[in-house]
């Protein structure tokens, strides 16, 4: 059959003439692939998904409420525009609360329809052709994709067991600095969990004044940090003369889907992403809006979320370390970031995270999400659905019994 007359007009950024020819599967697909064919393979055996990435709850019950009832006002129907202040208002008093960050909700503070939108719109305010932005991995690719989208490249800092998984700043090349415009971060990391202290922050702010580099931290999973208190990259002096912070009212606040959250920082770097939202969107719902500022009000939610999943991980750091693996707690997030396995004794070996994911969901009906970025990891998420402790408990026991003839080989 032949091609389309619009096959040669797609644009280079997305594959060009070549688009949609691909043979390659995209990680995800791949994991898809391989649960249905456990399913298909195993029906008597249920799947044990540490795949999910996003919480397992609802909203807490007062956000839903104030939901449904905001919804129901004749003067919430229209545009949001770059969002209304009674949000922005509540994300100040949040930053001040929890962080002792002084934010401007008039200047300094604007809302997204979820983090996953500031990242894209953030290139399109700085990134020229030629332009580089420099970005951690294993991580979270949006802000890379839409450097390249304009012309840009990306630079790979590679997050190392060895170094804490923290980047190391000091090591780019002259060449790169000089042609960077940004610089994101994830802290709390997601996928590796690894949280920064205030001398990580410092060095990250003194070397985008050095070189005159935007800082951006993504902080998705700064509500869920264990052990300490959360620690917000605007809480360190000369933060805003530097960059932003990105927030999302899903990892903290069981607000997933919802598709709502903030960056803040400095007043003319949002007020540059605010006027490029300005021509990508209209705002999220008014009535979405005012139940999450609800949501940040509520002192009660966030604490509740992560004892959850802080317990969840405890268990599953335990009952991992009991088959063989050498699993700790994470500073943050919901994820384990654990090394793959090279292989089962008498059996398969792996050349990579991925195979020995596919193993775990082929053979042994339990989904995990691999990394080979830097190093071969898998990332176990606590996202399960379990109603109650007791069904954690089952699962973890389900987990164990599933691995317990299983010797994998490490090195």
């Amino acid at each position: 059959m032949p091609d389309p007359y619009f096959q040669k007009l797609f644009a280079e950024r997305i594959g060009g003439a070549n688009y949609g020819k691909g043979t390659e599967i995209y990680k995800f697909e791949k994991i898809k692939r391989a649960k249905r064919a456990a399913l298909k393979d195993a029906p008597h055996r249920s799947l044990i998904d540490f795949g999910i990435g996003e919480n397992d709850e609802m909203a807490d019950p007062e956000v839903r409420v104030c939901l449904k009832a905001e919804a129901d006002k004749l003067e919430n129907r229209g545009y949001a525009d770059n969002g209304i202040q009674e949000y922005k208002d509540a994300a100040a008093r949040w930053m001040k609360r929890e962080f002792d960050v002084e934010i401007d909700p008039q200047k300094e503070v604007n809302h997204c329809i979820g983090s996953k939108t500031a990242l894209a719109m953030l290139p399109a305010a700085f990134i020229n052709p030629g332009d580089i932005t420099l970005m951690t991995v294993p991580g979270y690719p949006v802000a890379g994709t839409h450097t390249k989208y304009y012309g840009g490249e990306v630079y790979r800092l590679p997050l190392c067991e060895e170094h804490s998984f923290m980047p190391q700043l000091e090591q780019i090349p002259d060449g790169v600095k000089q042609r960077a415009k940004l610089l994101v971060l994830n802290y709390p990391n997601s996928p590796t969990g690894a949280v920064p202290d205030e001398e990580f922050f410092e060095r990250a702010i003194a070397f985008g004044k050095k070189h005159e580099i935007v800082v951006v931290n993504d902080a998705a999973h700064i509500m869920l940090t264990y052990g300490r208190k959360p620690l917000s990259f605007l809480s360190i002096k000369g933060a805003k003369d530097v960059g932003i912070e990105i927030h999302s009212m899903s990892k903290g606040f069981d607000m997933i889907g919802w598709r709502l959250g903030f960056f803040a920082g400095n007043e003319l770097i949002v007020r540059a992403i605010a006027d490029v939202k300005d021509n990508c969107d209209s705002g999220q719902f008014i009535a979405i809006q005012k139940a999450a500022a609800a949501a940040l009000d509520n002192t009660s939610i966030s604490s509740r979320i992560r004892i959850k999943y802080q317990r969840r991980l405890q268990k599953l750091v335990q009952t991992l370390n009991e088959i063989g693996f050498e699993a700790k707690m994470p500073g943050g997030t919901y994820f384990l970031y654990v090394r793959a396995p090279r292989g089962v004794e008498n059996g398969p070996v792996f050349e990579s995270a991925e195979d020995a994911s596919q193993f775990l969901i082929r053979e042994r009906s339990i989904c995990t999400v691999p990394w080979d970025d830097a190093g071969p990891y898998l990332r176990f998420s606590v996202t399960y659905y379990a109603p109650a402790e007791a069904d954690e408990d089952a699962l973890m026991r389900d987990l164990k019994q599933r691995l317990a003839g299983d010797r994998f080989i490490w090195r």
